[in-house]
């Protein structure tokens, strides 16, 4: 098991925003957390990354407790969080972003096929690469945020709200990157407010509702249930 959930509980104040939830990725996998604003899902990626505390449960990755480890402690680990509203360094080139995201690595002889890795993804960037991320569109700063991540070669990649904002040309070369993603080796676990997009691409699928999870399942299962159609795929 790459990563493992077992009854998290997180609370904000005395909101209590997740209730005893539980969720496994397993290795090679893309696994999708679905639901309405306000389930929960973007609370449960921060808690993972080390960024909120929990109030109970255990999140264990590649079978280490790591739910009481600081943030950089968990990126180094291999766990990497692409965030929701991709929070790119904004004045900074968009190489120098890149080389943010290989900051906690130590050797550096990698780094040049690291960075033609990125660029082949990414095409847009390279051509970029000397200009302000600030003044990216957006989805180039998405696609910017996702690069920056996977330079500190993460062996699982976690992304929130990806699609956010983006053109639907653009949403349909975000979800095919993130397929390309996983092919070349990296597990994810996608927060999607398209959940049309987010089932397609996805093993498994969890939806949340009020910071519980009510159901989990086969993606592909997923998308011939009707309550999940009219709930979630708008119909």
């Amino acid at each position: 098991m790459m990563l493992s959930v077992d009854n998290l509980s997180v609370s904000y104040g005395a909101i209590q925003a997740i209730r005893d939830v539980s969720f496994n990725v397993e290795r090679g996998e893309i696994v999708t957390l679905i639901g309405a604003n306000g389930a929960g899902k973007s609370t449960i990626l921060k808690t993972i990354s080390g960024l909120l505390r929990p109030k109970g449960g255990v999140i264990s990755f590649e079978d280490k407790p790591i739910h009481a480890f600081e943030p950089h402690r968990i990126v180094k680990m291999g766990l990497a969080q692409v965030p929701e509203g991709r929070r790119i360094f904004q004045q900074m080139t968009v190489l120098e972003n890149l080389e943010m995201g290989a900051f906690i690595r130590g050797g550096q002889a990698e780094l040049a096929n690291d960075y033609e890795s990125v660029f082949h993804s990414f095409p847009r960037l390279k051509e970029r690469r000397g200009q302000l991320a600030g003044t990216l569109s957006g989805g180039e700063q998405q696609m910017l945020a996702m690069g920056r991540s996977l330079m500190g070669k993460p062996r699982l990649l976690m992304l929130d709200e990806p699609s956010m904002g983006l053109s639907p040309i653009l949403v349909e070369e975000i979800f095919r990157i993130i397929r390309q993603v996983n092919a070349d080796g990296i597990t994810v676990l996608l927060v999607e407010q398209n959940a049309q997009m987010a089932l397609s691409v996805a093993h498994r699928a969890y939806v949340l509702e009020t910071g519980r999870v009510i159901k989990e399942g086969g993606a592909a299962s997923f998308m011939g249930d009707e309550a999940v159609r009219k709930a979630y795929l708008g119909e």
